[in-house]
């Protein structure tokens, strides 16, 4: 019996060991994502508790917090079984934001004043429904089963995806949602921010008012090996600094969104392991630190945070589009955008045209054509903070295909010789997308 005792001892030190060194760490993260991803679809997307629960957060073990919604003071508190409480407070104008113990939730604070554009137009160039149209060079029957095949049936959950629409020559050829879910819905579009942050670089430089090939503005780098690294490297996730992009544990990543105060210099403190545009490596921190230089093109933060508005979502009518800030008051462009799905479609539609809406051109062909090269260390995956299809990834989509991409499977795709964009929002990574895209591009006679 005592020696029973003793193994039971034993293995009951292993695991408070085990907990405590592999487990515990990750709490903060873990009450953190489900502060902040419940603060985010309960406060810009109206959605209750439990569907959240369910259908945001039934992620191994971020379904291990408990959390609680605050809807007079417009915050959300979430821990793991007592510890680890972590806070996310939401701010009309800016979304939620993960905060810590320190943040004045008292404090004033700029919000983005905004140009709606209320054009009596139907979708795209307007807020009008849709209009119906019939175009003879589509098998409407091949493309209904593509669209069927992208969701699940009634009780499963391994599809999920939550909506998809297709816009075939500016017009909307189908559109399906999941339950719960429609064209009001706005839905997180994660790393498809990315693309949306690019695209202020591409407006400034039609403008005059920034060169992409010029070093990276950065105090910190101006005496090493690291001042040579130019905003087109960053761009191209090119630059060579050191970064760990990894979801699975505590990594560059998830110390960046969960428990920065100020997430654009998370990538500023990081060394450089390799020479500018010799080594591909996939970066939010990255994204995050283009988003701060983007802050210093302007005088006031007002003017940084009316930027992102009126130079396109309220051009192009994206009413919808929202992207959330951190502490410090930076828009996170690696991952916090919101949309309704068509009005992710909208912005698909704007590279289709090459940066030419409804006549007013945003930015410049050239640009369309930058963020679809491929940058020559990606193996043809990857141009200017968009995906690519240049070296076949999706061996049955065509290959001229450049898409914005998210966790969880988001994507809006676009295709330059179909006149088309596809749009799929969705939970699961697992999603056959070489499946779907061509199943709907097969339907084009």
């Amino acid at each position: 019996m005592k020696k029973i005792f003793k193994i039971l001892v034993a293995l009951l030190l292993i695991a408070f060991v085990y907990l405590r060194i592999a487990i515990y760490p990750q709490l903060d993260l873990i009450s953190g994502f489900s502060a902040k991803s419940i603060a985010s679809a309960h406060f810009i997307d109206d959605r209750n508790l439990k569907a959240i629960q369910q259908g945001d957060n039934d992620i191994p073990k971020i379904d291990w917090a408990t959390n609680e919604i605050n809807n007079g003071r417009n915050f959300v508190t979430s821990s793991v079984h007592g510890l680890k409480e972590r806070k996310a407070i939401y701010r009309e104008g800016l979304g939620a934001t993960l905060i810590n113990d320190d943040f004045d939730v008292n404090k004033p604070y700029d919000i983005p004043k905004r140009k709606k554009r209320n054009t009596r137009l139907p979708f795209p160039y307007g807020n009008l429904e849709p209009k119906d149209t019939f175009f003879a060079d589509i098998d409407y029957d091949k493309l209904q089963k593509a669209l069927d095949n992208a969701f699940d049936k009634r009780g499963e959950k391994k599809k999920r995806t939550r909506s998809v629409i297709v816009v075939y020559k500016d017009k909307v050829i189908g559109e399906k949602y999941a339950r719960g879910f429609s064209e009001r819905s706005k839905i997180l579009g994660w790393s498809m921010t990315k693309s949306l942050t690019a695209t202020y670089f591409g407006i400034l430089q039609k403008q005059g008012k920034i060169d992409i090939m010029e070093p990276a503005p950065i105090g910190e780098w101006k005496n090493d090996e690291r001042s040579k690294i130019t905003i087109n490297d960053l761009l191209h996730m090119n630059s060579g600094l050191e970064w760990d992009e990894d979801y699975g544990k505590i990594s560059d990543a998830t110390k960046m969104l969960f428990q920065a105060e100020d997430m654009t210099k998370s990538q500023v403190e990081k060394i450089a392991k390799y020479k500018p545009n010799t080594h591909w490596n996939y970066s939010s921190g990255t994204t995050n630190l283009l988003s701060g230089i983007l802050r210093k093109q302007f005088k006031t933060h007002q003017e940084y945070l009316d930027f992102w508005y009126n130079s396109l979502f309220d051009k192009i009518g994206m009413n919808s589009a929202l992207v959330e800030t951190d502490m410090a008051g930076n828009f996170v462009g690696s991952s916090y955008g919101w949309a309704t799905t068509r009005d992710w479609a909208k912005f698909g539609l704007l590279y289709l045209h090459k940066g030419n809406w409804n006549g007013e051109p945003l930015f410049d062909e050239s640009w369309a054509q930058y963020v679809s090269t491929p940058t020559n260390t990606s193996n043809g995956r990857y141009g200017g903070q968009f995906w690519l299809n240049a070296g076949g990834y999706f061996p049955d989509v065509p290959k001229d295909m450049f898409y914005a991409s998210g966790f969880q499977g988001q994507m809006v795709a676009v295709f330059p010789t179909h006149d088309l964009v596809i749009v799929r929002m969705g939970l699961s990574e697992d999603f056959d997308f070489n499946g779907f895209l061509s199943g709907v591009v097969g339907s084009l006679k």
